[in-house]
């Protein structure tokens, strides 16, 4: 047990560590190359924060095991935007760029809309992973594309965002050696967490399957809680959403997508998940337009919203494995009353930043 907990310990460490180092390389070579730190969230901080889940799902359709490839794509990204959008507005309100609110977020819905439509008929083919992968590159070319058009306006803006104290990692070499770094100490530290909190979860009698549906579906998403988190605190608020919406955005169209083609014959879709855990996603996908626009920020008492809704989500997932019978009741209760109340909230609060003075 001991030799767990110093683990345990050892890739908490490395996850702060980590994320320290990619999120200061990630953000000096922003400024050194004319792209934002929004773009650069978007893409290198996304891309390498999901490391761990392309390696988990493209593993799992390799092994055969294709509800683990579907699943930890659907898991991970309603974690990371339950969980570390809560976790990160929290700790500091994260406020929202106009560019994600116009253009990121319909596109994470539209994308999302395609999974479930490749999805509707069991299987992702490996034509349609091809399709996914594909859209993955082409969306990655728009936005440098898109970013380098606007850096002269926005160049001083940028030069502020950074500080200007520090001098060692104004070199390329040293800003690429930080974000390369920082991304090797997130996948092992997170490799590190998740192995030994499964061995102390086993130790004190957990069955596999809670193990699957807590440790190990948050283990997959701790470098983006790592990540995010320190640049919240950091001021680095458009590295802290922009990794969030880029990961899920390359978690579909990458990790699927790359999943799809190393499988023959593509990757069945579990029942389950078509017809509860796809909506359920659809749905905290769509959930995040109406957010970001009160105010243009994500406030504390909207992560706490979403911190409440994964607790939900995790509960049901336990209860419905279980097959308990508090089930029922918990359902309706989230249908009835729970849900309602949100939206409502939600809809009061969107025409109350409309109305308020600019």
């Amino acid at each position: 047990m001991f030799d767990q907990i110093m683990m345990f310990a050892l890739g908490l460490i490395c996850l702060v560590a980590g994320a320290e180092a990619l999120v200061r390389g990630a953000s000096r070579i922003a400024l050194s190359s004319g792209i934002s730190p929004l773009v650069v969230g978007l893409t290198i901080v996304a891309f390498g924060t999901s490391a761990p889940e392309m390696a988990v799902s493209v593993g799992a359709s390799l092994d055969g095991k294709p509800d683990l490839a579907v699943g930890n794509v659907i898991g991970s990204n309603i974690a990371n935007t339950l969980l570390i959008l809560g976790v990160s507005a929290v700790i500091i309100p994260l406020s929202v760029a106009g560019q994600i609110i116009r253009q990121e977020v319909p596109i994470l819905i539209g994308v999302t809309l395609l999974l479930l439509g490749f999805a509707w008929n069991g299987v992702i083919s490996r034509p349609e992973a091809a399709l996914l992968l594909c859209l993955m590159l082409g969306y990655t070319a728009f936005l440098i594309v898109q970013s380098r058009r606007t850096a002269n306006g926005t160049a001083g803006e940028f030069e502020d965002e950074m500080p200007t104290d520090a001098r060692w990692d104004r070199h390329r070499g040293v800003q690429l050696a930080l974000v390369a770094g920082g991304l090797g100490l997130l996948v092992l530290g997170a490799d590190w967490l998740v192995g030994a909190a499964v061995e102390v979860a086993r130790a004190l009698g957990v069955s596999d399957l809670v193990i699957g549906l807590t440790v190990v579906a948050i283990g997959t998403s701790m470098p983006e809680i790592a990540t995010s988190t320190l640049a919240a605190l950091r001021g680095e608020r458009d590295i802290a959403v922009g990794n969030v919406i880029g990961s899920n955005l390359f978690n579909i169209l990458g990790c699927l997508g790359l999943a799809g083609l190393a499988s023959a014959k593509g990757i069945p879709v579990p029942p389950a998940a078509l017809s509860f855990d796809l909506w359920v996603l659809l749905a905290v996908t769509f959930a995040c337009l109406p957010v970001f626009l009160t105010g243009r920020e994500i406030a504390r008492w909207e992560g706490v919203l979403f911190l409440g809704y994964y607790i939900a989500y995790t509960a049901f997932l336990i209860l419905r494995a279980q097959q308990h019978s508090a089930l029922p009741a918990f359902s309706s209760a989230m249908l009835s009353f729970v849900i309602p109340l949100t939206i409502v909230t939600l809809v009061v609060s969107m025409f109350r930043s409309r109305r308020a003075p600019a």
